[in-house]
């Protein structure tokens, strides 16, 4: 069993730490202050190559694995959490979803401008009366000829005011029986008539990223628009769901890295009673619970990322990355702001804005307690990974990386 990063691993790694140094820290603190999107980090991530990380070369990509992506997430959240929101949104809930489900001709024609970075990419399931319970949604998608005309209202959408691509999930079957069995998904373009969004205001974290909801007032979205078949929206959901949990994941183990550094160089700095604040036994047991943590976290997610590229069904070995890892994130921002004392509490240091962002992550893409169900429902034997009409493809070098 080889737990060694690659090479390639490495100079992925350098490369997205070398930007976020310079495209996302020097201006995260006023930006979070402000709550203000910076919208020139979208076209910047799209000339690094990082809007389609993990998408072969022939659909617009930079070819790389799906270690790499988790890697991407894990630097840009060790910057801020809402670089790695884009990227958890744009490629691992819409692009791979397209990769993924849609036909040849979706993939050219949304997949590849996504992945060039020539078109933003939101992902449009909750809404707001439909967050954990899926099937309650109430958008719906009426066939009328060639095409379906929708309506309904998403809320929380990452990338509401600047996507250009909703990956949108609607009922067309509101009878269905069981009920996941009426859902549909669709892509919808912000160009259609009748697609409108707004921004959310006020958020406990992630204050510089772009968040709101997204209406569609009877839109007619052509047939060829539609990913999948009529009635797999919920398979196409889920699979979606488990890549942007994947990044989430590795996101929330680069925001627990974040605490530990900030936590070591701060108990070196301070000093009480005489003595550097890390030589007090109970600063170093939060210091080493954080390394705990780190070194767990960073098991559970590259485990994933390792059976991703296996194609290998992962929907156990995700959510229990995202579980794990979102809670050590918000236990080891607690913890730094502790150790930080009243500094801790002031945004002149980052751990307050470290805990801020990692509540968010313990709710969204499915909250704890709905990773605690699935895990026990796996090991009670009443879950299990049945076959899809489509799984993710397992990583190729050849393929990914070929021009055609």
């Amino acid at each position: 069993m080889d737990f060694a990063f690659t090479s390639e691993h490495e100079q992925v790694r350098k490369a997205v730490r070398d930007f976020a140094a310079r495209e996302i820290i020097p201006n995260i603190k006023e930006n979070d202050r402000n709550q203000t999107f910076d919208k020139t980090l979208l076209p910047k991530m799209a000339e690094a190559g990082l809007l389609g990380i993990s998408v072969p070369v022939r659909y617009g990509g930079a070819g790389f694995d799906y270690i790499s992506l988790g890697i991407v997430a894990e630097e840009l959240e060790y910057a801020d959490t809402s670089a790695r929101v884009i990227i958890s949104v744009h490629n691992g809930l819409n692009s791979l979803g397209v990769f993924q489900w849609g036909t040849e001709e979706q993939k050219q024609m949304f997949l590849a401008p996504q992945a060039r970075g020539e078109k933003y990419a939101a992902f449009c399931l909750t809404e707001p009366g439909a967050g954990t319970d899926v099937v309650a949604l109430r958008s719906s998608a009426k066939k009328d000829g060639d095409d379906y005309i929708i309506s309904g209202e998403k809320m929380w959408i990452s990338l509401s005011d600047v996507a250009d691509h909703f990956l949108w999930f609607a009922k067309t079957d509101p009878q269905a029986k069981p009920a996941h069995k009426g859902m549909t998904a669709f892509m919808v373009t912000r160009d259609m008539p009748g697609v409108t969004s707004g921004p959310i205001h006020g958020k406990l974290g992630v204050r510089a990223g772009n968040t709101g909801w997204v209406h569609c007032d009877e839109v007619r979205v052509p047939a060829s628009h539609r990913i999948g078949n009529e009635g797999e929206g919920f398979k196409i959901a889920m699979s979606c769901l488990d890549n942007g949990r994947y990044t989430v994941a590795a996101g929330a183990l680069g925001l627990t890295r974040a605490s530990l550094d900030a936590s070591v160089a701060y108990a070196h700095q301070r000093k009480t009673f005489g003595v550097e604040i890390g030589e007090h036994q109970l600063v170093k047991r939060m210091i080493s619970l954080m390394v705990q943590r780190v070194e767990a976290g960073r098991l559970l997610v590259y485990r994933a990322g390792w059976m991703k590229n296996q194609g290998l069904r992962n929907t156990r070995e995700t959510t229990l990355a995202k579980w794990f890892c979102t809670d050590a994130s918000f236990d080891s921002a607690s913890d730094a702001i502790q150790i930080h004392g009243a500094y801790g509490f002031s945004d002149e240091y980052d751990p307050e804005r470290f805990l801020r962002n990692s509540k968010g992550a313990v709710i969204y893409e499915g909250t704890r307690e709905l990773q605690q169900l699935i895990q026990a429902d796996y090991e009670l034997g009443y879950r299990e990974d049945k076959p899809l009409r489509c799984e993710l493809p397992a990583y190729d070098a050849d393929y990914w990386q070929a021009e055609e």
